[in-house]
């Protein structure tokens, strides 16, 4: 385990297991470790019926900025996408029990596509979400290429996962990534109150209509897969290792 994620069930909140970056100096950037600790969780919540549902949340200022470069490129530039990381996603998208996540400042790469998997976001305006895939000579990730179009039409897609466009609070709201719009200081209150919510619904009924809602989990799973292999062979190209090269000299 790692002390980057903070795994707890809130105090005055029963049933609910949160999930919470824990880096702030590095913008919580997301290690192997804290992958593995995410999935751990995520699967210690299907095995416990008193955790109905689970809420990520960052810390002020910050969601996450996405993968720690180093650490991921450590085992991405000799072998494709770490293992953790597709883990981390296979979890997301065969949670049984309702994902909700509280976004305040930097949702950068998977700190972005994470949130096409969780039921509900509270957002403030001042949150930016961003997917620099291409920028570094990659691809999407997280199914978001099959996940985005269909939330915001192709052309905000695009903006987001090809041109890697920045999108604000506002603009993910109207896009469909983001359910609510709050001020930063009541991101994680908002959060809290909406799988507390969900919490206190009759839980077969909620899943039934959550599955009936989610479609076909095979789908995304596939696409994540697909993705993973387009990830992985650019990993190994020329443009991406200059301009990971260009990257880490910042």
């Amino acid at each position: 385990m790692t002390d980057h994620i903070i795994v707890e069930r809130p105090a005055g909140h029963p049933g609910i297991q949160v999930i919470r970056f824990n880096r702030p100096e590095k913008k919580n950037a997301i290690t192997r470790a804290m992958y593995s600790a995410m999935t751990e969780a995520l699967a210690a919540a299907e095995d416990d019926e008193t955790i109905r549902a689970t809420v990520f949340l960052g810390t002020e200022g910050c969601f996450s900025a996405g993968n720690d470069m180093g650490d991921f490129l450590a085992v991405a530039m000799g072998g494709g996408m770490p293992r953790e990381v597709i883990e981390f996603l296979y979890a997301l998208v065969r949670s049984t029990k309702p994902l909700i996540s509280g976004a305040d400042g930097l949702a950068i790469g998977i700190g972005a596509t994470m949130h096409f998997h969780c039921d509900m976001t509270v957002a403030s305006a001042r949150s930016q979400f961003r997917t620099p895939f291409v920028d570094l000579a990659l691809v999407p990730e997280a199914a978001s290429s099959l996940i985005a179009p269909r939330l915001m039409g192709q052309q905000r897609a695009f903006a987001m996962l090809a041109a890697g466009e920045p999108f604000s609070g506002e603009e993910a709201r109207e896009a469909g990534i983001v359910w609510k719009l709050c001020a930063p200081e009541q991101v994680e209150a908002a959060a809290l109150s909406a799988a507390a919510r969900l919490a206190a619904k009759p839980p077969e009924a909620l899943r039934i209509a959550r599955d009936l809602i989610r479609g076909n989990r095979e789908e995304i799973t596939a696409r994540i897969d697909e993705e993973a292999r387009h990830f992985s062979e650019r990993l190994r190209s020329a443009e991406a290792r200059a301009a990971f090269e260009a990257f880490m000299r910042r």
